[in-house]
């Protein structure tokens, strides 16, 4: 039976732990993907960013270890209920890189799929699996996987409970409609919290004005609203709202209420001007706004 090369993607996976503890779920290229992995006294790429199929030179076995889909590829369009669709690289199917992705369903071992959010910037989502091999169509269908065990002892294993697998890649999209939607707000707030103009980055999210649950949740910055994790989760829970006049307003419960300095921090915003991006064309839609402020008028 050929290799798995089982060490070397453990390793892979440990290492990618690491720097999504350092960095969060938004892992940068340089600085951090661009190290690599150590591996038996070498240190070997997470994945190539110049294609999109991969297979490390520090492997013995012929399946890929990683593949990667670019900023400018959308990613909707190849998900489907239970997975992603992937093409082949361009050119014979009988390539090396091919040869690889097909090796990889064939031996069912675990692989990294890279998503790029924005320039430079990668979403690392593993285990997944390539779980269907279309040769006609010169596709294969991956499916998110899960770790199992112990922390310090956590092996890949595939879903293969259909229902089970549906729900881990309905998770994964959310977790890449969140990462490329913060892509795009939050640098149109130049990276500042739109009510209390908090500027630590750490600390910002993209609130959505109409919830991504809902069909026309769409990630378009218009949509979006660069808010602290305070003001997030508030707005979240129609505490705070906001006019189609772009008029920052805090529910009269708290504005009735007594609770100490961080109710008061709140509080301090209601009247207060949103802070809105320099082009006209990110700003909120107004009709967006007008829904979702009727929506705080009913809650307070």
């Amino acid at each position: 039976m050929a290799e798995r090369d089982e060490a070397l993607r453990t390793a892979c996976f440990g290492a990618l732990d690491v720097l999504r503890a350092e960095f969060g779920d938004e892992l940068p290229l340089r600085g951090a993907l661009d190290r690599g992995f150590a591996f038996r006294g070498r240190r070997v790429p997470f994945f190539s960013h110049m294609k999109g199929i991969f297979r490390a030179n520090a492997q013995s076995g012929p399946a890929a270890l990683a593949v990667q889909t670019s900023h400018r590829s959308p990613y909707a369009d190849a998900a489907i209920d239970d997975g992603f669709l992937y093409a082949y690289r361009s050119g014979s199917s009988a390539g090396p890189d091919n040869r690889a992705l097909r090796s990889a369903c064939e031996l069912a071992v675990p692989i990294v799929y890279f998503v790029g959010t924005r320039p430079g910037r990668y979403q690392a989502n593993y285990p997944f699996y390539v779980v269907e091999n279309n040769p006609g169509a010169q596709m294969v269908k991956l499916a998110p996987g899960a770790m199992v065990g112990p922390v310090d002892e956590r092996e890949p294993v595939p879903l293969l409970d259909e229902v089970a697998r549906r729900y881990a890649t309905r998770e994964v999209k959310v977790r890449l409609h969140q990462g490329r939607f913060r892509a795009i707000v939050l640098p149109a707030y130049r990276e500042t919290c739109a009510i209390c103009r908090l500027k630590e980055v750490r600390l910002l999210d993209a609130a959505h004005i109409t919830g991504d649950a809902l069909d026309e949740g769409a990630a378009a910055v218009t949509n979006g609203l660069s808010l602290c994790s305070i003001h997030h989760r508030a707005f979240d829970h129609d505490l705070v709202g906001v006019t189609p006049d772009l008029v920052v307003r805090v529910s009269p419960r708290l504005l009735d209420d007594d609770d100490g300095p961080m109710l008061e921090l709140l509080k301090h915003f209601h009247g207060a001007a949103l802070g809105v991006p320099r082009r006209p064309q990110q700003r909120p839609d107004r009709e967006r706004l007008a829904e979702r402020y009727e929506r705080f008028l009913v809650a307070g």
